[in-house]
């Protein structure tokens, strides 16, 4: 495999929900609604790199994380993986991929069965994909109790018996069971303490380092996202408006809305963390995207332009790209 290459490649990507069809629909003739989560998603993810995906709720990014782990089927576009197609991938060659790409999600409590031990769940995952056998299998086990910084005990316990954080260690664990070079992290800490969140984002830089782990970090607190990350997607209505190297994006944005989710938090105050009604405004249905900039109606350096022409990813700068139809350089 080529080194330069991108370990992921989205190109493209679509997706749409339909809405079922409200008795007032059905009464007026109306046709069922259309919710458009991702409209043309575009982005590279190199080996061993962390990008950080930032947007108000309802931007798609949950969306994308299902659609990179097969979860979602997407109507358009493609997902290269070590330059395999993703989405055409059937049986034993599926199943490969799933062990590479492995998902974290926001409440491990929920995708934890309450009835297994710690030890029946990471020991299930290892035995299902032929990993280890035996008495191998309990000294995995301890190994990964080990890396999540989880006491030997725990393996006999059963997951209401931990704290959030320590349930998230254990959502991690059973991903690295078995031995994935992906983790998707999906709003990972946003349910837990502050001083919570920062052990566990410091617990996945100490993972990557040791395992050389690709991240896709998906979050609404951008100074956790800047802690992480070496590159950060800036999601609007189911796009990517910006992308960039972090601190290039948090020092020179190039999207009006990136600035506004900068200015919401200003030197990453912590009593301000959440990117959600950061900028003036509602953030528009996704049933009904406005023409144009989608941004346009909140954003203030509107223009006619803006209202009539979508923009499309351009350089700003080497390896920074933003959707703006205001001139590079204009100072936000």
């Amino acid at each position: 495999m080529d080194a330069a290459a991108p370990l992921i490649d989205v190109t493209d990507l679509a997706m749409s929900f339909h809405r079922p069809r409200s008795v007032l629909d059905r009464l007026t003739g109306r046709p069922g609604r259309i919710v458009h989560a991702l409209n043309g998603v575009s982005f590279t993810v190199m080996r061993g790199e962390t990008l950080g995906v930032v947007g108000e709720s309802g931007c798609g990014k949950s969306t994308l994380a299902r659609c990179l782990v097969r979860l979602h089927q997407p109507e358009a576009g493609h997902i290269a993986y070590g330059g395999i197609d993703v989405l055409r991938l059937t049986g034993a060659e599926r199943r490969a991929y799933h062990r590479r790409v492995q998902m974290v999600f926001q409440d491990p409590y929920s995708s934890l069965n309450p009835r297994m031990t710690v030890r029946q769940t990471l020991a299930e995952a290892i035995a299902f994909h032929d990993l280890r056998a035996g008495a191998e299998i309990g000294r995995r086990v301890e190994e990964l109790l080990d890396l999540v910084r989880l006491p030997s005990d725990a393996a006999g316990r059963y997951p209401h018996e931990f704290s959030g954080g320590q349930r998230q260690r254990i959502g991690i664990a059973r991903a690295l069971a078995v031995e994935p070079e992906c983790l998707i992290a999906d709003e990972l800490v946003s349910a837990l303490d502050v001083s919570v969140q920062a052990q566990i984002v410091n617990l996945l830089l100490e993972l990557q380092g040791r395992l050389g782990l690709t991240i896709l970090f998906i979050a609404h607190d951008l100074r956790l996202v800047r802690h992480i990350s070496h590159r950060v997607a800036v999601m609007y209505l189911g796009a990517i408006v910006e992308l960039a190297e972090t601190e290039t994006l948090f020092t020179r944005p190039a999207h009006p809305y990136t600035a506004a989710l900068l200015k919401a938090a200003p030197e990453m105050d912590p009593g301000r963390r959440s990117v959600i009604d950061a900028v003036r405004g509602e953030l528009p249905s996704p049933l009904a995207i406005p023409a144009g900039c989608p941004f346009h109606p909140r954003c203030p350096y509107v223009m006619a332009r803006c209202r009539a022409e979508r923009p499309v990813l351009a350089d700003r700068e080497p390896g920074h790209i933003a959707a703006c139809h205001l001139e590079p350089g204009h100072k936000l």
